[in-house]
């Protein structure tokens, strides 16, 4: 790799703490690592590294953890940049499938980069200034029971199922459905709840006492119109120890991935972009954000956990998938067939 003796100390330095949670002291770095350095010139170094805030020394112990500062410097200058095989084949994988929607296959993914990197995966959707009702359908899936879904010219779907009264017969609802999709159909979502609000005195029209369905369906576009926040292996917090073992910075966490408009607030135009410990509140927190192309429109996908992350591993693969993702919903805008490919 060529790098420098400073360089050295401080990679080797995050991998361990990164592996062991532990601070570390130059004898440890010389015994994990072989370094051919003297105890006395790993502690020069280091006495160096934490002068200029990449290293930090913790109250209550002699050796030395990555601070923030030093945690980017490992993520863009010291990491490798490998992709872990098994990831690579799980998602091609699902890439070869035959999945249904955009969604579908966006929220496998996500799945398999939680498991791959023991973190928790985030997808927050596109904009919905930009995002218009392309239809809304009905299925009947018992004699009492209505499913109705609801596609976005972007090919997100959201569906609410509700009980019908007895007094309601399914031609009055197919009556509404096609009056929705007439006076709603390119209507941007955000927008939505209150063109569906001023429809309520006609669907009254087509349906004796139609405040049961019109609410099932109001909700579900107030729903489809806030920022739609996915997220997949919340139990791999519980993996690890900075959130196991301290209640108050799970419950920080916590709260933060329950909170869309933090990540609205740290997208950026790049490609990939790395928060460690700058999230509001949450020193003890990373986030790293990708973009997924959509045409011309994008999905962004997030990776979240302590500031003690496997960057290398966890860099390497929330770049690799929203790549191949891109890639993947690039060839069907150009009605091109991923299946087969390797």
């Amino acid at each position: 790799m060529g790098l420098t003796r400073s360089d050295t100390i401080l990679k080797y330095i995050v991998e361990y703490f990164i592996k062991h949670a532990e601070p570390v002291g130059s004898k440890t770095l010389i015994q994990e690592y072989g370094l051919p350095y003297s105890s006395a010139t790993i502690r020069n170094e280091m006495y160096d590294l934490e002068q200029k805030g990449y290293i930090e020394k913790p109250h209550t112990s002699s050796g030395r953890v990555p601070s923030s500062k030093g945690y980017r410097y490992y993520c863009e200058h010291l990491r490798q940049k490998s992709v872990d095989e098994q990831l690579k084949y799980s998602l091609q994988q699902v890439l070869q499938g035959k999945m249904k929607s955009i969604e579908e296959t966006i929220k496998a993914s996500c799945e398999i980069l939680s498991h791959m990197t023991s973190l928790v995966s985030v997808v927050l959707g596109p904009n919905e200034t930009e995002e218009r009702l392309a239809n809304v359908q009905l299925i009947q899936i018992s004699e009492n029971t209505v499913t109705s879904v609801f596609v976005t010219d972007k090919g997100y779907v959201e569906n609410k199922t509700f009980i019908v009264q007895d007094n309601i017969n399914m031609a009055d609802l197919i009556k509404c459905v096609e009056l929705i999709n007439r006076r709603l159909k390119g209507t941007p979502i955000s927008d939505l709840a209150e063109k569906m609000e001023a429809l309520k005195p006609i669907l009254s029209d087509y349906i004796a006492g139609s405040d049961l369905v019109y609410q099932a369906l109001f909700e579900t576009f107030l729903r489809f119109a806030s920022d739609r926040l996915s997220l997949y292996g919340r139990d791999e917090l519980f993996k690890h120890k900075e959130f196991s073992e301290d209640a108050e910075k799970l419950k920080k966490v916590l709260k933060l991935l329950n909170d869309s408009t933090i990540f609205k607030e740290v997208e950026s135009d790049n490609d990939v972009s790395l928060h460690i410990g700058d999230i509001e509140d949450n020193p003890d927190v990373s986030l790293i954000t990708a973009k997924i192309k959509l045409g011309d429109d994008a999905n962004t996908i997030a990776l979240v956990g302590p500031t003690r992350v496997d960057y290398e591993k966890a860099l390497s693969a929330i770049e690799y998938v929203a790549s191949e993702l891109s890639k993947y919903f690039d060839d069907i805008n150009k009605g091109g067939n991923r299946h087969g490919d390797a």
